[in-house]
């Protein structure tokens, strides 16, 4: 039998976020993010203690070199730093990384940092949060004071998934502040956030600064759902809000005229629009050519028809098969393939998706330099037994996966690593504990990990690069 294989210097990595990962949310002078509040108004789960990353990391790091992880994909909290989000610096929180990152470096683990992953402090959120533009600054300023202070990392990622920032905010609300079905401000949150990500990335590469910087975007391919053109436009137009006005922001510096036709459509039909300063075009020209790598968060994949009618939703938190909703007006209805596999959260299990995704933007977006797989796995309630943890599952889902990237890799994209999400066990913002995705299975009264049977997978085909 002939396994597929992956380059030599393929970096394998697990990856985390800090709110989903550290605990210790007010501990070490952490300012509050509006997760802290927010879930504590629902009457739900918090984040305390999370995967004890904040006391546990020595744990993870040693983890991560017996298993062959690479590279752990992590990120600093904002409010770790800057309490308020801007003003007076946390040197608890700014010594807290300087010691991760010394472990890290010590167990030969690479870190993969990310300076925004869905978690700005709480006083900057309650001010418009990226509909603000001040905060846009204060964003910039955080990040220049890392690059400054943190010379031991070498890469670096601006924002964590813009598109599900803002459409968890404002078009789905399954975040806070819980707005649905506002496009204005959705569309002005994503702008907002990529002019931020390259005005960063210009003090960084103007700086002359040691490294790599990028940014992470979650994008999940659209398909028509039939051969009719009107359900070919609607995946259009889902396509055209979710990953053509970001990656055109990214690459191009600037949203083509296809674009912003979509994005005008789509407003025009739910009565609102949206104001985009052309000026702003300037800085993201420059940027356009400078991003180092394109961070790929990918979980599955959507099949788009035609909706005529008012918006309406279901985001399934429960992993009780069937109860997704997901039509928008002046989009489309995302349908159920009855005919696919799905995870209990039904997202679509579907890495032919990865593949096209990939080949597309080598094809459309020449400039893009290289990809990391930043984010992709299988979430479900794993089976523990007496410290086993079988999930044959999840070794399906990521040999797809790899075979996939492998397959895209044979057709010149330049794919030059993988993060599993997740490396451990992690809190997740509207599963709490139930849906777990890590190599390690964490018993969150102990905070005691356990390796699952993915995790000998992985730790195979890290050090093969064949896809077993």
């Amino acid at each position: 039998m002939n396994f597929k294989t992956l380059p030599e210097d393929f970096i394998m990595g697990g990856a985390t976020a800090a709110y989903q990962a550290e605990g210790s949310t007010k501990e070490g002078g952490k300012g509050q993010v509006a997760w802290d509040t927010f879930l504590v108004e629902k009457g739900r789960y918090t984040a305390d203690p999370a995967s004890d990353f904040y006391n546990q990391y020595p744990v993870d790091a040693e983890l991560c070199k017996k298993f062959k992880i690479d590279s752990i994909r992590m990120s600093i909290a904002w409010s770790r730093i800057f309490p308020k989000g801007y003003g007076e610096v946390n040197q608890t929180g700014v010594e807290y990384y300087h010691k991760v990152f010394a472990e890290l470096n010590k167990q030969g683990i690479i870190p993969f940092v990310t300076l925004h992953h869905f978690d700005t402090p709480k006083e900057l959120f309650d001010n418009g949060d990226f509909l603000n533009r001040e905060n846009v600054q204060h964003f910039v300023n955080y990040a220049q004071f890392c690059f400054d202070e943190f010379s031991e990392v070498h890469y670096w990622s601006t924002f964590n998934e813009i598109y599900p920032v803002a459409s968890n905010q404002y078009l789905i609300g399954s975040f806070p502040p819980e707005v649905q079905f506002d496009i204005e401000k959705t569309v002005t949150c994503l702008h907002n956030m990529m002019y931020a990500h390259a005005k960063t990335v210009n003090i960084f590469k103007d700086g002359g600064y040691k490294g790599e910087i990028g940014v992470v975007h979650s994008l999940e391919t659209k398909y028509p759902a039939s051969d009719k053109e009107e359900d070919k436009h609607a995946a259009k137009l889902d396509d055209a809000l979710s990953i053509k006005f970001l990656l055109d922001a990214t690459y191009l510096g600037y949203y083509s005229d296809e674009t912003m036709a979509h994005i005008n459509e789509i407003l025009a039909t739910n009565g609102q629009s949206a104001d985009i300063d052309s000026n702003d075009f300037r800085e993201m020209k420059k940027a356009a050519n400078r991003n180092d790598f394109l961070g790929i968060n990918n979980y599955g994949s959507h099949w788009v028809k035609e909706y005529k009618g008012e918006s309406t939703l279901h985001y399934n938190t429960t992993g009780e098969k069937g109860s997704q909703v997901y039509c928008i007006k002046g989009i489309g209805e995302r349908i159920v393939r009855e005919d696919l596999p799905k995870t209990d959260w039904d997202w679509i299990i579907y890495p032919k998706g990865l593949y096209d995704l990939l080949v597309r933007i080598k094809d459309e977006y020449p400039n893009y330099n290289k990809i990391y797989i930043t984010e992709n796995g299988l979430g479900y309630k794993d089976n523990f037994e007496d410290g086993i943890i079988l999930d044959d599952d999840r070794i399906d889902y990521l040999r797809q996966h790899f075979n996939a990237i492998s397959d895209a890799i044979k057709m010149g994209v330049n794919v030059k690593g993988y993060f599993i999400w997740s490396l451990m066990d992690v809190f997740s913002w509207v599963n709490g504990y139930t849906k777990r995705y890590g190599l390690f299975y964490v018993d969150f009264d102990t905070q005691k990990r356990y390796p699952k049977e993915s995790a000998y997978w992985y730790k195979f085909v890290s050090e093969t690069k064949t896809i077993i």
